[in-house]
């Protein structure tokens, strides 16, 4: 994957964390939405003074965009973790238990 969509794919990770939509952050830093969705897409980079504006709005150091590796990780895996097992019904929490107690009983 290239830099421009790895750094859009982050760009809107964060984004969702943070719960705003393409429209609202769009709006905040003063940007058209077609043109933060075209960020978030990959199609061309955000200009250096847009993403300081949107650190700012988003309350993320700049070098948060940059961290490429986490791209497919949530940006609070436990959070995710938690609102991934709430979701579920008892019968698969009971399944999700069964399987985290054989993983995690094998390693320790």
């Amino acid at each position: 994957m290239d830099n421009k969509k790895l750094l859009g794919k982050r760009i809107k990770e964060i984004r969702k964390y943070k719960g705003y939509t393409q429209e609202k952050l769009s709006e905040l830093i003063d940007i058209e939405t077609s043109s933060l969705s075209g960020i978030e897409s990959g199609r061309f980079f955000p200009s250096l003074h847009v993403l300081d504006k949107m650190s700012a709005v988003l309350g993320v150091e700049l070098v948060e965009f940059f961290k490429f590796s986490s791209v497919d990780m949530p940006v609070d895996i436990d959070k995710e973790i938690i609102n991934i097992i709430e979701n579920q019904d008892k019968n698969s929490k009971q399944i999700i238990y069964k399987l985290l107690n054989a993983a995690f009983s094998t390693i320790g």
